[in-house]
């Protein structure tokens, strides 16, 4: 199968791009790299062993896709392509609309024309909202906080109105929660511009001394050490998620939702102290007051993937830090440039949630 994906560049596509190339899978990548950089394509080809076709190019480019499409051959679409922070989104939201929806539309646009309609859409856990009930399954009541996570529903919600369109259409939509690690090479990670948004990067920062400290918001919720509580999972069982969801496709038509988790939480202390078993580093915190807003545990429920996409994580908290510490060092070594915050700076984002 000829698959494209956009966003194949950044931290989900490229892992997904090594799982899908090993499983024989033609991948191509399409990326304006506005979030990461051309050299994954060295480092995937030292991976795979395989020169990865790759297009610079915006989603929103429809005649580009069009014509990436067309000389590619390709048969399937993953779709990763977006911008993805919470913070950012509620600050600048029409940027979130325009890249993530408008973008999907152009996309979709590019697809109907050349009558190529199996698409895999990297969605979140963040249409959920606040939890009713944990673990949360596919039923859960969608109602989501921010501007993110409601460009991801928005799409969600005209992807199924696609599917409707055309018996043809086979979409899958891959509800994530917190993917961590790094492929276990140390060549391709998460390596955020600025300052980290989420909780494991951050981590790493502060283990490499990049950073001072960790703020953990929140040490009195009812949770067995009082901090609060996610789903995280390795982006290498996240990528193997989109290959079986690809396999799914193959018979079966429609639209489809599933979270991809491990069904299981791991506290924000708990996550601090592994990172420093594995790395032999320190990781300094200090606890801070709760912030409005967030949650005390959160995480899925994933039988709905196993029964239907075969698949599960498989990848322990431990191969999550120590992937992470892998590549982290790797970037040290290699003197890759990460921005170094002042010595009184406070983390004041969002490192918990999903």
């Amino acid at each position: 199968m000829s698959v494209l994906l956009t966003g194949g560049t950044g931290y989900i596509g490229s892992h997904a791009a090594v799982a899908l190339t090993q499983a024989g899978h033609r991948v191509v990548l399409y990326d304006n790299l506005c979030n990461s950089s051309a050299t994954v394509v060295d480092r995937l080809f030292a991976i795979t062993g395989k020169r990865l076709a790759f297009v610079e190019g915006d989603v929103a480019d429809t005649r580009l896709l069009l014509k990436v499409l067309r000389e590619h051959q390709v048969t399937a679409v993953v779709h990763f392509a977006g911008l993805k922070a919470v913070n950012e989104s509620i600050i600048a939201p029409v940027n979130y609309y325009s890249s993530n929806v408008q973008g999907t539309i152009s996309l979709l646009k590019a697809m109907d024309a050349m009558e190529i309609r199996k698409l895999v859409f990297s969605s979140s856990a963040t249409v959920y909202g606040h939890p009713d009930y944990t673990p949360i399954d596919e039923d859960h009541p969608k109602r989501t906080t921010n501007p993110y996570g409601r460009s991801k529903l928005h799409i969600e919600d005209m992807l199924y109105d696609v599917a409707q369109s055309h018996s043809d259409w086979r979409i899958a939509c891959l509800r994530y929660f917190n993917p961590v690690g790094a492929h276990k090479s140390g060549l391709i990670g998460e390596d955020p511009i600025g300052l980290p948004n989420n909780l494991m990067p951050y981590i790493a920062q502060v283990a490499a001394g990049k950073l001072p400290r960790l703020s953990v918001f929140g040490s009195d919720y009812e949770t067995p050490d009082g901090t609060g509580i996610r789903d995280y999972i390795h982006v290498m069982d996240l990528a193997e998620g989109h290959l079986a969801a690809l396999d799914f496709l193959r018979e079966s038509r429609g639209w489809h939702t599933f979270n991809l988790g491990t069904g299981k939480g791991h506290s924000v202390l708990e996550m601090a102290r592994t990172f420093e078993a594995v790395s032999g580093r320190s990781v300094h915190y200090r606890l801070e007051p709760r912030r409005r807003g967030d949650v005390a545990v959160c995480y899925a429920n994933p039988q709905k993937a196993a029964r239907y996409l075969n698949w599960t994580a498989t990848r322990t908290l431990e191969d999550m830090c120590a992937s992470t510490w892998h590549w982290q060092a790797s970037l040290l070594q290699d003197e890759m440039p990460l921005t170094r915050a002042p010595s009184n700076w406070e983390f004041r984002g969002n490192p918990v949630a999903g």
